[in-house]
């Protein structure tokens, strides 16, 4: 299982949001590209970049700061948030070197992006599909769908994606564990590389995570409080 110490990029500052809400964040500090270098010193083998004002606004004014990460470290880096164009995903993966990028609300409204972009790049692009009690959200998770998770899950799959992040938003940034139940339906249901993301707060929770298969396991808020520390979680 990897694990992935989460980035998020918010108005030039490395931040975490409480359930995704934009008006609750904490800044944990101002330079993500120093951020993301202390992460590799203490180990991290892959990062997750979120870039918030692109997830809320659609248009990024943090395209540099990434770019400055993407240049700055030599492990490979999963990006998210706004990237809802073909000329969006390519500046990532082919000027900027990021390693993968996850589509989510693209993934959900434009099923003809996503399969041009799976058909030119494969495992490069994964699907982040964000939850609330089962069913997906979207632009930033402000929008709420009737769409169930697993079938968005068995969807994506049919079209060709290999890995999901899944994102339970009632825990994300809570520090209360992990949503274990719908991260293994989510599993076995859709045979999908199934990342988990919201809650992960103790060791505990991320050998919960690994004993239920989960392909990975994206660390925010617990890291950045010192409620687990990197090297540790890299030994589960």
């Amino acid at each position: 299982m990897i694990i992935y110490p989460a980035i998020d990029i918010k108005g030039g500052r490395c931040v975490r949001l409480l359930q995704g809400r934009a008006d609750d964040e904490t800044v944990f500090g101002e330079s993500p590209v120093d951020m993301a270098k202390g992460w590799v010193r203490l180990g991290a083998e892959y990062l997750h970049v979120v870039d918030l004002d692109g997830a809320f606004d659609g248009i990024s004014p943090n395209l540099k700061i990434i770019s400055e990460i993407a240049k700055a470290i030599s492990i490979p880096i999963q990006l998210g948030g706004g990237i809802r164009t073909m000329e969006m995903i390519t500046l990532m993966l082919d000027e900027y070197g990021i390693s993968r990028v996850i589509l989510g609300t693209a993934a959900t409204e434009e099923p003809e992006l996503l399969k041009k972009a799976v058909n030119r790049y494969g495992k490069r692009i994964a699907v982040g599909i964000d939850a609330k009690q089962g069913k997906v959200a979207i632009k930033g998770w402000v929008q709420e769908t009737d769409i169930l998770a697993v079938d968005l899950g068995l969807k994506m799959k049919a079209m060709g994606v290999d890995t999901v992040i899944y994102t339970d938003i009632a825990k994300d940034g809570m520090m209360s564990g992990p949503n274990l139940k719908e991260t293994i339906e989510m599993i076995e249901k859709t045979g999908l590389n199934i990342i988990a993301s919201g809650g992960i707060s103790k060791l505990k929770d991320l050998h919960e995570v690994k004993k239920v298969g989960a392909a990975g396991a994206i660390i925010g808020r617990a890291l950045y409080t010192g409620s687990i520390q990197l090297p540790d979680a890299l030994m589960v």
